[in-house]
């Protein structure tokens, strides 16, 4: 049998392995971070109605530009950011990844690198790798915060070509400060004119403001965001990106040819009539986040302060054989390999209670 390290493939991607999460058959799934609430059924009414006028002229290729959809988006950041922008400083892609991957291929790329601090969000890893950008891994405090004096020692020295600052972060929940951002960004431009990327796909679970206004007067600085985590949307894939309207217009470079589906389009343009339902969702999925992290520090764990809509906790001398423990109870939770952490994501209150039960029997069995 053929093995991929039989194949020419590139270098660097040999011995690698794909990004993915275990999808196990058990009562309580709770390790993707997905909003566990079903969209409402008007919504789905809605989406069954625009799918329905997309599929008249599917025949024809989808509007390429996204017009619509980004004017849509542009308006939601503008209203739940207070930041104004508009239809040029907006564009779509298929989930946040492809936003990402559109990124490093305009501003990265062979002979450029990009640096993360981490744990942090294992893709901005990857797709630097499958875009042969050169990745460099920036340092992190014991809490998981960003060692900013450390993280400007580190751009100076790699001058980066693309820097990632997740917030919230992607696994450990914590946000990152408004005044780290703005010193991350001096410091990327003083070493040289670098791209800086603030990964806020759990912005709108934070207990904080959006970075979005930081983009005035930043023309390097981008803004991701995903329709994945609080529109309930994992299933449609389409992420978005905020920045100025000549990033919009250097991503276009390398976008693909009506990349995103009349159907994509149709439906997330029915999600976005319904966001003041949806961000309702939000307040209930945070209020469950706040109550995880208060009874999982009353059974004894240690838990980092998530602004997302998943806990970081532990510690755990072997996390792995505490995950499988959680999962023999029927509950499934994300090892990330974080030594000593997992993560769990808020779900609803049945089965966040699940989960609470889970981890109380487990800590019982550590402290016996």
């Amino acid at each position: 049998m053929t093995r991929i390290d039989d194949l020419p493939v590139r270098d660097e991607l040999r011995g690698k392995s794909p990004y993915g999460a275990p999808q196990l058959d058990v009562p309580v799934r709770l390790n993707t971070n997905e909003n566990p609430y079903p969209l409402p059924e008007a919504l789905v009414e809605r989406i069954a109605e625009r799918v329905r006028d997309a599929a008249r002229n599917l025949n024809r290729y989808p509007d390429r530009d996204a017009v619509e959809l980004r004017t849509r988006l542009a308006e939601y950041l503008t209203k739940t950011t207070g930041h104004e922008v508009g239809l040029a400083h907006v564009w779509a892609a298929n989930g946040s990844n492809e936003v990402i991957q559109q990124l490093l291929q305009t501003f990265g790329g062979p002979g450029r690198t990009a640096i993360g601090f981490e744990p942090s969000y294992s893709m901005h890893t990857l797709i630097a790798r499958g875009t042969g950008t050169g990745w460099i891994s920036g340092p992190r405090n014991d809490d998981f915060t960003i060692d900013v004096a450390a993280a400007e020692r580190a751009i100076a020295e790699h001058r980066p070509d693309v820097v990632f600052v997740t917030t919230p972060n992607n696994p450990t929940g914590n946000a990152v400060p408004r005044e780290s951002v703005i010193a991350l960004y001096e410091a990327a431009q003083a070493a040289k004119p670098s791209i800086v990327v603030v990964d806020e796909a759990y912005a709108e679970f934070s207990h904080g403001d959006s970075l979005l206004p930081l983009l005035a007067g930043r023309p390097h600085l981008v803004v991701s965001r995903t329709m994945s985590k609080a529109f309930g949307a994992a299933g449609l894939r389409l992420g978005y990106l905020a920045a100025d309207p000549a990033v919009v217009d250097a991503v276009q470079l390398v976008r693909l040819p009506y990349h995103l589906s009349a159907v994509t389009q149709a439906t997330a343009l029915a999600a976005l009539e319904h966001t003041d339902t949806l961000l309702g969702y939000v307040e209930q999925l945070k209020s469950e986040r706040d109550r995880l992290v208060v009874e999982l520090r009353a059974l004894g764990y240690d838990v980092t302060e998530s602004d997302a809509n998943f806990v970081q906790f532990g510690r755990f001398d072997d996390a792995h054989a505490a995950w499988r423990r959680i999962l023999d109870r029927g509950v499934l939770v994300r090892d990330n390999g974080v030594p000593g952490w997992l993560r769990v994501t808020a779900g609803t209150p049945e089965e966040n209670d699940a989960f609470l039960d889970a981890a109380r029997e487990l800590k019982k069995e550590q402290n016996a």
